[in-house]
């Protein structure tokens, strides 16, 4: 063989190898993968962002398309839906027994759950605040303002929503405060608050709807980010922002739904889905929706956008969410004695 072939068979075979390195990058697209997240009622509008930032992000790492189904109701009734049978990859939800409750009733995740991602698997807090009409005319400012006979506030049904859980939990808290922990004042005080409540819908945005379409009460009691949304959706009608001396850390845990994504195979992006939720890119959009974010770069520059409120907690005020769960929300408990049935 002349130099010439030599050096043709060369190149040849430096050409092949060379095709061998690079040809993975230009590999055909794995299949397209669709994952479901179960979330609570008011979350539609930020996760529609977050799922298109995070396919992006998916698609440029893995070559992959992801789709992300959505489904969004009471974080109670998402629970239950869970137990029953919808094929949730993930949850997304605002309230920790909800998800709980999928350990130890469903065994689809295990008890140590929140030990899987930082901050107890929740990657942003919020706490309830008021929204209330233009000129604030029945002059609302604390929590001891909702049981007057003339003022009526709106917020879900505590036995469907996580979001009025935290509601009646923080209305609790300030009684106990107000009256110096005193219980049978505090539930005489939150007795009457619950009577002034015109309508309890089951999630968070139909009480918003209710509010704000249907013209029923004067505040409407939700997560800070909600009340800042319709503020800016309706500035003409010209809503006001009303935070409270005292609200209560509303945490938002997530979790991957072992069971589920072991059956169906979708456990290293479901784990990333969540895992998304803390990088600086999510968080920048979990903060544009007014939820208060732990990324301390992000916080820094959205600090403007948070009043300064004094929180407490579930754990310091009611000994944790399993015990509060047993002392308030079972079956016989504090709310059903103070509920006003409807």
């Amino acid at each position: 063989m002349n130099s010439l072939s030599h050096k043709f068979v060369g190149a040849l075979v430096g050409a092949l190898a060379l095709a061998g390195t690079i040809a993975p990058v230009y590999a055909q697209s794995a299949k397209p993968v669709e994952i479901m997240n179960v979330s609570y009622d008011i979350g539609r509008e930020l996760f529609i962002k977050i799922n298109e930032a995070f396919a992006a992000d998916w698609l440029k790492k893995k070559n992959q398309t992801v789709t992300i189904a959505q489904s969004h109701a009471g974080t109670g009734a998402q629970a239950r839906s869970i137990l029953e049978g919808l094929p949730a990859d993930v949850v997304t939800f605002n309230q920790v027994i909800d998800v709980q409750v999928l350990a130890d009733k469903g065994k689809l995740i295990p008890a140590d759950w929140q030990k899987r991602l930082p901050n107890a698997s929740s990657p942003y807090y919020s706490l309830p605040a008021f929204l209330v009409r233009k000129g604030n005319p029945k002059n609302v400012k604390d929590w001891s303002d909702l049981a007057r006979d003339d003022v009526k506030a709106v917020f879900p049904n505590p036995k469907t929503s996580g979001n009025a859980r935290y509601t009646y939990l923080a209305a609790y808290a300030f009684g106990l405060d107000k009256f110096k922990g005193d219980h049978a004042k505090t539930q005489d005080f939150v007795k009457k608050f619950l009577s002034n409540v015109p309508v309890f819908d089951t999630g968070g945005r139909a009480s918003t709807t209710t509010f704000i379409d249907r013209n029923i009460g004067d505040v409407l009691i939700t997560f800070e980010a909600e009340v800042n949304a319709a503020k800016k959706e309706y500035g003409d009608k010209g809503f006001e922002i009303v935070i409270p001396s005292q609200s209560l850390l509303a945490e938002f845990p997530v979790a991957v739904i072992d069971k589920n994504v072991d059956r169906k195979g979708t456990r290293e992006i479901a784990t990333a889905y969540l895992e998304y939720l803390y990088t600086e890119e999510a968080q920048e959009i979990i903060a544009s929706f007014a939820n208060r974010v732990q990324n301390p770069k992000v916080l820094e520059r959205h600090k403007a956008a948070y009043p300064a409120v004094k929180l407490v907690t579930v754990e310091d005020i009611f000994g944790g969410w399993e015990k509060a769960n047993k002392d308030h929300f079972a079956e016989g408990g504090i709310l059903d004695k103070v509920f006003v049935k409807r």
